[in-house]
């Protein structure tokens, strides 16, 4: 009995060390209010053409499996609520876009155990402005911050993702 009782215990922490919680720092609903500065519009979905899947497999350097994606569109400024995977778990960002240019980029939920460092302004204000080549590259490089280069570069794909279907949706 005694011997079960500490294996159970030792379970539980060994549970309790391997589970990582997520650090939630802002709603997507309140994001899309704040960059909306107003109510939530009602939620679009684009779907993908083979094209863009193509295009954005080629900013992820991986597979793509989604066939729509859904975001807010409010006279011509797009909001859009993307996940990419850090080094092992998926990274909520918004990236709201005006004029083919990023206005905001914040970190919405972040589950990895380092590199959280990327939610912080002084890392997400590189972004604002920021627009794409016609190579499908931000128009400006990006700081690296030391010990999370994996989700440097999350945020930096789903900044490229979010203007290239920010011109999508807003072609005339």
């Amino acid at each position: 009995m005694k011997s079960l009782s500490i294996k159970l215990v030792l379970a539980s922490l060994f549970t309790a060390f391997c589970v990582q919680a997520a650090s939630v720092y802002q709603s997507s609903e309140d994001f899309i209010s704040q960059a909306f500065a107003g109510p939530m519009p009602k939620a679009k979905v684009y779907w993908l053409e083979d094209s863009d899947k193509q295009a954005i497999e080629e900013i992820l350097a991986h597979k793509f499996n989604k066939m729509r994606l859904r975001y807010w569109l409010h006279e011509g400024e797009t909001v859009w609520i993307l996940e990419e995977i850090g080094k092992e778990s998926p990274i909520t960002v918004g990236i709201h876009v005006k004029e083919k240019a990023i206005v905001q980029t914040k970190v919405l939920v972040y589950r990895e155990s380092r590199g959280d460092e990327v939610r912080h302004e002084f890392f997400t204000d590189q972004f604002k402005q920021a627009r794409l080549t016609e190579e499908h590259q931000l128009d400006r490089n990006i700081d690296g911050i030391t010990g999370a280069t994996l989700s440097v570069r999350a945020l930096t794909k789903l900044s490229r993702i979010a203007l290239y279907l920010d011109d999508k949706v807003n072609k005339p």
